[in-house]
């Protein structure tokens, strides 16, 4: 038994468990209960897959051929965590999560604060004292009268 040779056993044992992270997150999304289990599902082992398979592929191939793999990967590892992020935080201000199902929810804590700091805020505007004048000189609201 040749390198190649073993270099074949190892690209084929890398691309078929890559293959099978992927078909694993598939079953998660269609078995998983609610959106957050399923954006776990998701992300994580597809992202784990595809980085197996292209090891797998990279393997064969030649390091100037394989270096454009690299640029794949990058892309996928810092594309995943994001979309999945924005993904849950439409989800959960549109109201797909149930609140009360979550164990920790920094999300909520943080739009509940927003909230009141925004209504601390908006303080409405007092009307104008007694003696105050609102008419408009040289283009200035409330300037005294001369």
């Amino acid at each position: 038994m040749g390198v190649l040779d073993v270099l074949d056993v190892v690209s084929a044992a890398l691309m078929l468990a890559g293959g099978l992270s992927c078909l694993l997150g598939a079953l998660g999304l269609v078995r998983l209960p609610d959106l957050p289990a399923r954006l776990q599902a998701t992300t994580k082992p597809q992202t784990l897959g595809l980085l197996l398979i292209l090891l797998g592929v990279a393997v064969n191939l030649e390091f100037e051929s394989s270096s454009t793999l690299i640029l794949v990967v990058l892309f996928q590892v810092l594309t995943a965590p994001v979309i999945s992020q924005v993904v849950g935080r439409s989800a959960y201000r549109s109201g797909a999560i149930d609140r009360s199902a979550l164990v920790v929810d920094d999300l909520g804590e943080d739009i509940d604060a927003d909230a009141r700091a925004r209504e601390v805020r908006t303080v409405q505007p007092s009307s104008p004292e007694p003696g105050a004048s609102s008419r408009s000189v040289d283009g200035v609201e409330g300037a005294p009268e001369r």
